[in-house]
């Protein structure tokens, strides 16, 4: 019985001054949505990614018609290398470029896939 009445004298305190309720702690889903008037800023391109795109462009245009398009994802990796670039600077661009060009491969694999021209492709843009 003692422990009990040194329990409840413990406990009194923080049942006194509790908060009430349950609170989301992020608000709600529909606080999240950009609205067509609000949109993202657009970062300054540094002198790295206006030269990497210049090298993409290159690549592009002269040794992929050549060569052939070899990509399975959409967009090809090249473009996912510049949308990256353009959105998270070079260096974190570059990494997930390279990180794409590493799962290039015909393997059936966990993306979603669309249809072009009677032909599979991978669907993985790059993350905002």
């Amino acid at each position: 019985m003692p422990f009990k009445k040194l329990l409840l004298l413990t406990l009194t305190p923080f049942l006194c001054f509790a908060k009430a309720g349950y609170f989301e702690p992020w608000g709600k889903d529909s606080d999240l949505k950009i609205s067509a008037k609000e949109e993202l800023p657009v970062k300054p391109k540094s002198i790295a990614v206006d030269i990497a795109e210049k090298i993409i462009n290159f690549h592009q245009q002269v040794i992929s018609p050549v060569d052939g398009p070899r990509s399975h994802y959409r967009p090809g990796s090249s473009e996912y290398m510049r949308i990256a670039m353009k959105n998270h600077g070079f260096i974190k661009g570059f990494v997930m470029g390279c990180d794409r060009l590493l799962r290039e491969n015909k393997d059936p694999w966990v993306y979603r896939s669309i249809e072009e021209n009677g032909e599979q492709f991978k669907y993985d843009p790059p993350r905002e």
